[in-house]
């Protein structure tokens, strides 16, 4: 199918954040920290007419498979500094357990397409919390076995994504904490400071390319927590491009219209992190601002993105590859809304291979790069 474009009509200038946070030195005192690659690719810069073209790999982050756990991780860390009353003094996640000790024994529950959830249940591992994660019908098997393995309860809801986010948010007492990358009317703290944990990307491409930027941003939109993130950092600098699935083009509509609107299901496309219907609402302001360009496209154009990452030696899972997927439907256009010819773009891989037989099957098939 045919991709859709959007130029955004609300976009306007946005002001350089006067209130920066650092939520990257909290990130380095956790397990596994590392800056995650950013890979050059030549070949398919030239290829689309780009004078370059980087890949920011978020397939190993903080030992899970996705990015999701800098704002998880980031979101529940701020929760429990607001109910503990001050910031504790630790170094390692053990003395962070005993400072946060005096919270007594405490449950993190989310909803999930597969990677937030699994982050939320490994922030809970971590903490020694219990977890329980609600996922909607049709969740590959691979990806909630990946969230059980944290040790984390698993619910299928019968129903969407949406669905499971309420299923999620019915759980709430004090001694369970919703940890959601979403936000509804009441709800906005916690999904504020998920946006502002995935701001280590940025802070980390910062130091990698030392302080050039790029001139555009190509990011993936789901509700737009992540979106919301890139635009905050790089939108003084740059055209940013939001890309989601045609049949779950929640951010594309909710332009089109001028507030946020409800996409109807199903919500089955393969790139199963973008798979939402509706915004975020503390996430849309910033996106509607900022993003230049909404980019929907099917489920063939997120197959060849996986091929070509594979083709540089990087594992992109089908929501990861969604990003190059975008940039090629900009370019293949022939009309993109921003000047793309010698450029230099940045697209976020957001996820390895989560599903890894539908990965193998994938990325083995004949499909033309």
């Amino acid at each position: 199918m045919a991709p859709e474009i959007l130029a955004n009509p609300g976009r306007r200038a946005r002001p350089a954040r006067t209130t920066p946070v650092d939520p990257i030195a909290f990130h380095r005192r956790l397990p596994d920290y590392a800056a995650t690659p950013l890979v050059a690719a030549p070949v398919l810069a030239a290829e689309l007419g780009l004078a370059e073209l980087r890949v920011k790999v978020e397939s190993s982050r903080l030992g899970l498979p996705a990015f999701k756990m800098l704002g998880a991780s980031w979101a529940t860390y701020r929760v429990l500094v607001e109910r503990l009353g001050a910031e504790p003094a630790w170094a390692s996640v053990d003395e962070l357990r005993r400072a946060l000790a005096p919270l007594g024994t405490l449950s993190l529950t989310a909803a999930t397409d597969g990677n937030h959830g699994r982050a939320v249940a490994r922030m809970a591992r971590l903490l020694g919390y219990g977890a329980h994660i609600f996922v909607p019908a049709g969740t590959v098997a691979a990806r909630i076995d990946g969230i059980a393995s944290e040790g984390a309860v698993v619910t299928v809801v019968d129903g969407s994504y949406d669905d499971a986010v309420a299923a999620s948010a019915q759980e709430a007492r004090d001694d369970v904490l919703v940890i959601s990358d979403t936000s509804w009317e009441g709800y906005t703290q916690v999904p504020s400071w998920v946006i502002e944990g995935y701001s280590t990307i940025a802070a980390e491409v910062d130091e990698q390319l030392d302080g050039a930027r790029p001139d555009i941003v190509v990011v993936q939109m789901g509700v737009g927590a992540l979106a919301a993130a890139m635009v905050e950092h790089f939108a003084t600098d740059a055209a940013l491009v939001a890309v989601e699935p045609l049949r779950a083009a929640c951010g594309l509509r909710s332009a089109e219209a001028g507030h946020p609107v409800e996409v109807p299901g199903p919500h089955d496309s393969i790139m199963a992190g973008l798979n939402c219907g509706t915004v975020s609402v503390v996430a849309w302001p910033t996106v509607a601002a900022g993003i230049d360009v909404f980019v929907a496209v099917d489920d063939g154009a997120a197959e060849r993105a996986m091929r070509d990452l594979a083709s540089i030696d990087v594992v992109a899972g089908e929501t990861g590859a969604a990003g190059l997927a975008g940039l090629r439907a900009l370019v293949e256009s022939g009309s993109s809304p921003v000047d793309l010819a010698g450029c230099s773009a940045l697209v976020i891989c957001t996820e390895g291979a989560t599903d890894p037989d539908a990965y193998s099957c994938i990325v083995s098939s004949s499909g033309a790069r």
